[in-house]
């Protein structure tokens, strides 16, 4: 979105590096049916503040559309990628009343590099576009959540090092059709692993910067609220927390990153 002097005083856009957003936004196509998916608050202020009306937005893990839904709300084309057909179907009925979009939906492996080059370039050819404006990534976070019980899915990676592996070939298989200029963002949190936090946040983001040439232009905290684990069980958590000498996982992170 472009901003000038006399209209930037009429946004709402989040620009603080703390997100505090509170209640889970609803309203049209959103939704909280998934396991692991995010709130409609990203994907809305990350597409209004990076792109334009009529602009494409990519995503490598769809789930349940929730960024799709906000694409659809502020009129931006998407293209998104999913490996699981149940979670695909889904999304493919919520849509069946779009015609303000262009959008296509489709089941593939983006760590095949192969499979994914043939995909986005059927995909952006019917979009008459040779470049995406915008990569927003929301993975999983290693094998906290199982989604499916395909070997090529992110969270039935066997150890740190093959899930990054495979996180760094699903962002090189999207980054490479964003413009040049333009930006990328993934959402992602940290785990507890054998007695001690892994800071797998930190290990994706650096694996980025190791392995696409971009800048680092934020890191956003966001807190976790409406966890569907943690739903109804709010003081077993807290009394599990108490009894060990960690802390509530509370946040998460937005790493923003321009090419």
């Amino acid at each position: 979105m472009k901003f000038d002097k006399e209209h930037w005083k009429d946004t709402d856009i989040n620009i603080d590096s703390l997100w505090l957003i509170g209640p889970r936004a609803k309203g049209g196509k959103r939704e909280n049916v998934y396991h692991g998916n995010f709130v409609p608050q990203i994907p809305d202020n990350l597409i209004r503040r990076y792109t334009e009306e009529g602009d494409i937005v990519l995503e490598p893990f769809m789930g349940s559309g929730t960024t799709l839904y906000e694409c659809e709300r502020l009129n931006r084309h998407y293209i998104g990628f999913d490996i699981n057909r149940e979670i695909i179907e889904h999304v493919k009925s919520k849509m069946a009343d779009c015609n303000n979009i262009h959008y296509s939906i489709m089941d593939c492996d983006i760590t095949n590099t192969e499979l994914s080059d043939m995909k986005i370039r059927e995909s952006l050819k019917q979009m008459k576009a040779q470049r995406v404006d915008f990569v927003l990534s929301h993975p999983p976070y290693w094998d906290i959540i199982k989604f499916t019980a395909l070997p090529s899915d992110l969270s039935n990676s066997s150890d740190l090092k093959s899930f990054l592996d495979k996180f760094v070939i699903s962002m090189q298989n999207t980054v490479k059709y964003l413009r040049t200029g333009k930006h990328f963002a993934f959402v992602a949190g940290d785990i507890y692993r054998d007695g001690e936090v892994i800071p797998l946040g930190f290990y994706m983001m650096q694996s980025v910067k190791n392995n696409i040439k971009c800048k680092l232009k934020g890191i956003v905290i966001k807190d976790m609220v409406g966890n569907k684990a943690k739903i109804g069980i709010e003081s077993l958590w807290r009394y599990r927390t108490l009894k060990s000498d960690t802390f509530l996982f509370k946040h998460e992170y937005i790493f923003v990153f321009k090419k």
